[in-house]
């Protein structure tokens, strides 16, 4: 009786210790927003309010809430970060720059970003003002920014978090030609992305972080390079592509994840038009056990946060004016 009684103790530890050794991590994701608090449509342009009242249009800000709210929910841990490029493209970064961008992200609760190229679309000025605004970490491995006085004391190359009791390393990456391809300016030095990748790895693993995670402006095979040269990622979550990857339409470019060894490659498209959800499963020793999961459409079936949806509206009103310009006319 005894015995039987050690024995089945023993089992119930066994057990509780192989749960206790278990994390289990939603990572919810955006990428490549470009400044789309208001809805769009099916081609990814603007959505008028009586297409949006008869649910055909997608994405937005106040759309965004209720799905992050939902998900968080339903996780047991959850992180929400972001691959890049929120500047640029609506009216609302035109006179604004990045404080929508910057309110919005703070009300969603994001635990960090990468920066993107087009972050530098104005200058070291207009990056350096959104990172004052904003209450999360904005990285970027692959850059020296030491000479550049508005961001040397500003962005950081990794960070560590921590959830469910779990630290994760977080590394930020952004494209090697960014110089071409916005305005970083003369003080600011792109270099190679898996090397910068594989130093950091290294510096987080000294520390004993065994969880760590890319947050990559790079593109989609670029990623895959990552992954395949760097020992150490657990998963990276993509942007500067615009990839869709999903395990259930026809029309995506790849997994949802896309596996490259031991990595887990994500991305969802761009716009806000989805919200990535990967769900992945650590062993005690940082391992992925599982990852699983899909994009989450941004559809009129997703109820707008009312709140949000409102302080849209204000922001919009100065843009009204701008949009009903006549930008030319013709002799008739």
């Amino acid at each position: 009786m005894i015995t039987r009684f050690l024995t089945s103790v023993a089992a119930l530890g066994l057990t509780a210790g192989m749960a206790a050794a278990d994390y289990k991590l939603t990572i919810l994701h955006t990428n490549d927003f470009h400044s789309r608090f208001e809805p769009i449509n099916k081609y990814d342009s603007g959505c008028g309010a009586e297409d949006n009242a008869e649910g055909k249009c997608f994405g937005g800000s106040a759309r965004l809430v209720t799905a992050v709210n939902d998900a968080r929910a339903r996780a047991e841990n959850s992180i929400l970060v972001d691959g890049g490029d929120q500047f640029q493209g609506s009216l609302f970064y035109t006179y604004y720059k990045g404080k929508v961008a910057a309110e919005f992200m703070n009300k969603l609760g994001y635990d960090a970003m990468t920066v993107g190229n087009h972050e530098f679309d104005d200058g070291p000025e207009v990056l350096r003002g959104f990172i004052d605004t904003v209450s999360f970490p904005v990285l970027m491995s692959n850059a020296d920014v030491t000479r550049e006085e508005l961001l040397a004391d500003s962005i950081k190359k990794s960070v560590i978090i921590e959830r469910g009791g779990q630290k994760l390393g977080l590394i930020g990456l952004t494209p090697e030609d960014t110089h071409e391809l916005a305005s970083p300016g003369p003080n600011v030095t792109f270099s190679d992305p898996v090397a910068a990748v594989q130093a950091e790895v290294d510096r987080l693993t000294a520390e004993g972080i065994n969880k760590i995670i890319v947050l990559s402006h790079s593109g989609y095979s670029v990623d895959q390079k990552v992954a395949a040269e760097t020992t150490g990622v657990d998963v990276i979550v993509g942007g500067h592509s615009n990839t869709y990857l999903s395990n259930t339409s026809d029309r995506a470019k790849g997994p949802y994840p896309t596996m490259v060894n031991n990595t887990a490659i994500v991305q969802a498209y761009a716009y806000g038009k989805f919200l990535g959800e990967l769900n992945v499963t650590f062993d005690d020793a940082g391992n992925i056990m599982e990852a699983a999961g899909e994009p989450i459409i941004m559809s009129g079936e997703v109820v707008e946060d009312s709140d949000t949806k409102a302080r849209i509206g204000e922001l919009a009103v100065p843009l009204e004016e701008i949009r009903q310009n006549v930008v030319a006319s013709s002799a008739t």
